[in-house]
């Protein structure tokens, strides 16, 4: 009699659920970015030329995302984007697409779109807009403003590229100094046309000299009869139209500044800067720091092609290799020791790897500090010293962890002195060099942040090789 097989006492449905394998966990998405699938969904519309979808996509986004999706786009998919959407490319979202695009698509967009694109943007965007286009683009986009916007683009225009005229917005709103919050209040009310945002009326005198200005909670929550002047900030000053839109950025930052009134060489008020340029600057200063220390050109941006790519890339991998067979002419020096010691061809590139890892350190704080201002002439030489005397005792650490290896690695008590000593010698002109380098540079007008990189490490391969070979010639052979 064969075996009844046995029964669970689970249901069908119980057993289907246990066998059933558990979700994975979803990726976890970035609140601030277009999602990958919400990327792959809108690639998807464009390809199958579904414009409900598309839009039905967008429609929720905000202009920053939109320029975000446009940029992430393909240069073939980006024409059916421009050409497929129902929505219209408006001021907010031409504002913020990327520079290394912004030419491709606002030649691609119709006159009209881009006419009523323009209108809507304040006068530091437009200008910021149209100094990145060509000749015909920017008379195109010039001729469809109105005559006071036109005028106030071109003023900004004629100031230096890189100066606090290019980043100001003409649009301010002023009150005469006499007056009070009553009087401002229904003035504002009255007003057609104010600024999108704006944090602080300035008072001006009769001149039309800046004296002055007043936060709008501050004057909201004033009495009717109250002088403006009286309610005017402690924080208050003025920026020179011709300074450098890194020191505006500077300024920003160390006086903790929301917006700040720009002046004409005969202290007239003629803009206003803001605290989102500000600090797009800063973000800027910052990328273009990284992006020429690692020797990539400091306008390298994910949407560039493989031409554009590679021509901001060669010029510096071309002057690491002349540093590179500098470095190598040093080691042809030693060609004989090497060959009699292979131990030296062993051990001679954790000299050189250590001492470029620590200046590469030290340049990085040092390129920073002179970017932010904090490294000046009044703490330069004790932050020299500190460095040196860091140099000095990480050499001396990592000389005893060497020493170590070394020693038991190839069983010599003199190889392991040599590269201990090579170790403390390399690491201390490493930090020297770090720092002094770029404050070289610096000296001599250069941008610290663009060839430092490339010194500091032929000074450290250099006095690593010339180091460590020319103790193991004295000492070994």
């Amino acid at each position: 009699m064969q075996d009844e097989p046995q029964r669970s006492d689970l249901s069908d449905d119980e057993i289907a659920i246990e066998q059933t394998p558990p979700e994975p966990e979803p990726e976890e998405e970035d609140d601030f970015v277009p999602s990958r699938g919400l990327i792959d969904q809108i690639r998807d519309a464009i390809d199958e030329e579904d414009q409900s979808r598309l839009d039905e996509l967008l429609d929720p986004m905000h202009a920053a995302d939109i320029a975000d999706v446009i940029e992430n786009l393909s240069a073939s998919r980006r024409r059916v984007f421009l050409s497929m959407w129902s929505g219209e490319i408006d001021g907010d979202i031409l504002s913020e697409i990327d520079e290394s695009i912004r030419d491709e698509v606002v030649e691609q967009l119709p006159k009209s779109v881009l006419a009523d694109a323009v209108r809507e943007m304040d006068s530091d965007d437009l200008v910021d807009l149209i100094e990145e286009l060509e000749e015909p683009e920017q008379q195109e986009i010039l001729a469809a403003l109105d005559e006071s916007d036109r005028a106030a683009v071109q003023q900004s225009l004629n100031y230096p590229e890189y100066s606090a005229g290019r980043m100001m917005q003409s649009e301010v709103v002023t009150a005469p100094e006499h007056w009070t919050v009553g009087e401002m209040i229904d003035h504002l009310r009255s007003e057609e046309y104010l600024p999108d945002q704006f944090y602080h009326i300035v008072l001006v005198d009769p001149r039309r000299h800046p004296i002055g200005y007043v936060t709008l909670g501050r004057m909201l929550a004033a009495r009717r009869e109250t002088r403006l002047a009286d309610l005017a900030e402690e924080s208050f000053r003025t920026i020179r139209a011709q300074a450098e839109e890194a020191d505006v950025a500077y300024a920003f930052n160390q006086y903790h500044l929301i917006s700040a009134p720009v002046v004409d060489e005969h202290d007239r008020l003629v803009g206003v800067i803001t605290i989102d340029d500000a600090m797009e600057v800063l973000d800027e200063e910052h990328e273009e720091d990284i992006l020429r220390l690692a020797g990539v050109g400091d306008e390298s941006s994910i949407s560039d092609t493989v031409v554009e790519t590679l021509w901001q890339r060669i010029p510096w991998l071309a002057v690491n290799l002349a540093t590179a067979i500098l470095a190598s002419f040093v080691i042809a020096m030693f060609e004989d020791t090497i060959s009699e010691l292979v131990a030296l061809a062993v051990l001679m590139p954790i000299v050189a790897s250590m001492g470029g890892n620590a200046g590469t350190q030290t340049l990085t704080v040092a390129v920073r500090a002179l970017a932010t201002k904090s490294l000046t002439g009044s703490n330069v030489w004790r932050v020299v010293g500190r460095e040196a005397v860091v140099g000095v005792l990480n050499g001396l650490c990592f000389a005893i962890v060497m020493g170590v290896v070394a020693w038991i690695w190839f069983d010599g008590v003199s190889l392991a002195g040599v590269i201990a000593v090579a170790m403390v010698v390399n690491l201390f002109v490493a930090a020297l060099a770090g720092i002094l380098v770029p404050l070289a540079l610096e000296k001599v007008g250069a941008d610290p942040a663009l060839a430092s990189g490339t010194f500091v490490t032929t000074v450290t391969d250099v006095v690593g090789f010339f180091a460590f070979l020319g103790l193991a010639q004295s000492v070994l052979l």
